[in-house]
């Protein structure tokens, strides 16, 4: 017997090993997009989205203004240019972004040019932000369907992707935080108080009256 047909069975059982992890072994995870998006109070928005299926992380933030790295007082009491917006990360092997951008324009009210629900101003208008022809394209033609379903004109612009500035902590999962805090109501716990804002806002209300059955996140 030769050196050769000592090692064959090893090296074919090494061979069938290998084989087999390769067919067992999970695919590589796509990597994960971002799609930028305001949407008024940027606190529901990230609520909304990060109930979603393939969407890995959503920061509240601002973009879209003339300051870096603005604070929250700044850009609501106006100058800033900046709108309160949203980053969302995504896996598009589950959910696309086209899927994503049909759901945002039907959790908004984007016939209103002046802002969103209770609050009014610049910084609380909507907006889908785009980084590149292919990705412009593909938004006016969501737009233009939604506005068929809609039957009104939708004002939500696309525009050009800029740098986006994260929030502070404080406002990052604000409607899950148990930080307990002083409101109108009393001493809530953060997401009691998003609740109860949410609520009294008429958000949910304006976005059923709207879309009806194609609103995906109203009440939710």
């Amino acid at each position: 017997m030769t050196m050769f047909d000592k090692i064959k069975p090893i090296v074919l059982t090494v061979l069938i090993c290998a084989a087999t992890l390769l067919r067992t072994a999970p695919a590589d995870a796509a990597p994960l997009e971002t799609l930028t998006v305001a949407g008024g109070c940027f606190w529901c928005v990230e609520a909304d989205f990060e109930k979603v299926p393939g969407v890995a992380e959503v920061v509240s933030g601002f973009t879209g203004g003339q300051v870096a790295d603005p604070s929250y007082k700044q850009v609501t009491a106006g100058g800033t240019g900046h709108y309160e917006a949203v980053q969302i990360s995504f896996d598009p092997s589950i959910v696309t972004r086209e899927k994503l951008l049909e759901m945002f324009l039907r959790s908004v009210d984007p016939t209103d040019a002046s802002g969103q629900f209770c609050d009014r101003g610049d910084s609380y208008r909507t907006a889908i932000f785009v980084s590149d022809p292919g990705q412009k394209a593909s938004a006016e033609a969501i737009k233009t369907e939604a506005q068929a379903e809609l039957g009104k004109t939708i004002v939500t612009p696309i525009l050009s992707e800029g740098p986006f500035f994260p929030a502070d902590e404080s406002h990052q999962d604000y409607y899950k935080s148990a930080k307990i805090i002083l409101t109108r109501f009393g001493p809530k716990r953060r997401s009691e108080a998003y609740k109860l804002y949410r609520s009294a806002c008429g958000r949910d209300e304006r976005v059923r009256a709207l879309w009806g059955a194609s609103a995906p996140f109203a009440g939710s």
